[in-house]
């Protein structure tokens, strides 16, 4: 059966998947080191991008790891499953609502309470941010635009914001945008429906290219928020869509010249521990780029997370606990629950500096969503692992293999 067969396979290597949240942990302090040890490299990196509207939308360093992180993944999918699993409408449902109708505003709620009231204080009553003047307004020296002022910076008008609005704006571009990539990872470690998710996936990322743009404008209270079209589809194309149709493709390819016994046990096996080895090397990548901003901002990288954290924990509770309502079996619930849970931070950290400049509160923000999206989702893969048994049992009807 092809759900047994991708299940059993999901082992890894026994090294990785134990101390998995140790090798994160190293990970994360590899890459600040390498950040302040070697900076130049860690710039030329970062560099090595395709920018649009003056911000980097796709990291290629990035992207090369994330397609070796996903591929494995991908070359698993019986797409026959996910063509059965398109036909699931209750976790499609339950991930839409929870992404659309309820992730946003509990975002802007929870970010507001702690950012604009109770750490408030910590980050500095009066303390600002300079930020990029919105797209379209032309305003003069000392005009107010909501709680902004505008500013001339060496020439430049900018608009100076209260700091912790800043934040604010950056954690609603980051709840706005469910994870259409990661999530994939968090299913396949979380032993979820492969098929399913990928479907899940692909309807998030489509009504991302509709709603992004509508609820960021309506939370931000700034105005039209431009939809960033290019970074969305080149997002999805080269996270999601490249490594879907090179797995789709490679699959039928080498079980047709090599039979299906071959694939299962010899290329399948060789495959095991690339997803993980590719998310360590993508985290070295992430916190050689961002580690300088983090050491320099500790107390407020605590102040922002804190929120984010909880907003996690929130969303993945309500999926989880629907799902249970709802009496979907564990492989279908807990990616439902997960690709709501998880955020699309490469899409957040784009539009954050598109709007807001590089160096804005904002795009802090969004770099924090970067620092606790691993060990948080990590640590929900465990809880879904043992708590299997919450769940009805999946169907046991058993579909022939294709090529």
């Amino acid at each position: 059966m092809a759900q047994a067969a991708n299940n059993g396979d999901r082992k890894l290597t026994n090294v990785f998947e134990r101390y998995l949240t140790i090798w994160v942990a190293l990970c994360i302090v590899g890459g600040i080191l390498l950040g302040k040890l070697a900076p130049n490299l860690a710039k030329a990196l970062d560099g090595m991008a395709i920018w649009v509207n003056g911000a980097p939308v796709v990291s290629i360093p990035i992207a090369i790891c994330l397609f070796f992180m996903m591929y494995p993944i991908m070359v698993k999918i019986d797409f026959a499953q996910v063509i059965r699993a398109g036909k699931s409408g209750k976790p499609v449902f339950l991930t839409l609502f929870v992404n659309w109708a309820i992730k946003p505003f509990t975002m802007y709620a929870i970010a507001i309470f702690f950012l604009g009231f109770l750490f408030k204080g910590f980050i500095g009553p009066d303390a600002v941010d300079l930020v990029k003047m919105p797209f379209g307004l032309n305003l003069p020296v000392g005009a107010t635009h909501g709680d902004g002022v505008v500013v001339l910076v060496n020439g430049v008008k900018q608009l100076q914001v209260p700091l912790w609005r800043s934040y604010l704006a950056g954690a609603i571009l980051l709840g706005i945008a469910p994870c259409t990539a990661m999530v994939l990872v968090w299913g396949y470690l979380a032993r979820g429906n492969d098929g399913l998710t990928l479907v899940m996936v692909a309807i998030n990322s489509l009504t991302m290219l509709v709603l992004y743009g509508v609820l960021g404008g309506f939370l931000l209270g700034v105005g039209r928020l431009p939809v960033p079209w290019q970074a969305l589809v080149l997002s999805i194309a080269i996270y999601v869509a490249l490594p879907l149709v090179a797995g789709y493709y490679s699959r039928k390819w080498i079980i047709a010249a090599k039979g299906l016994t071959w694939f299962t046990e010899k290329f399948l096996h060789i495959l095991s521990p690339i997803t993980i080895l590719a998310l360590l090397t993508t985290l070295v990548l992430l916190f050689s780029f961002k580690g300088e901003v983090i050491v320099a901002n500790p107390l407020t990288i605590l102040w922002i997370a804190i929120p984010l954290f909880l907003q996690t924990i929130l969303i993945f509770a309500l999926g989880y606990w629907a799902a249970r309502i709802l009496k979907l079996p564990y492989e279908d619930a807990a990616p439902a629950a997960m690709i709501g849970a998880s955020n699309h931070f490469e899409v957040a950290i784009a539009t954050a500096t598109m709007l807001f400049g590089l160096s804005s509160g904002a795009a802090l923000a969004t770099v924090v969503g970067v620092l606790i999206e691993v060990p948080v989702m990590l640590m929900l893969v465990r809880f879904c692992l043992k708590t299997r048994d919450w769940f009805a049992a999946p169907e046991k009807a058993c579909v022939p293999e294709k090529a």
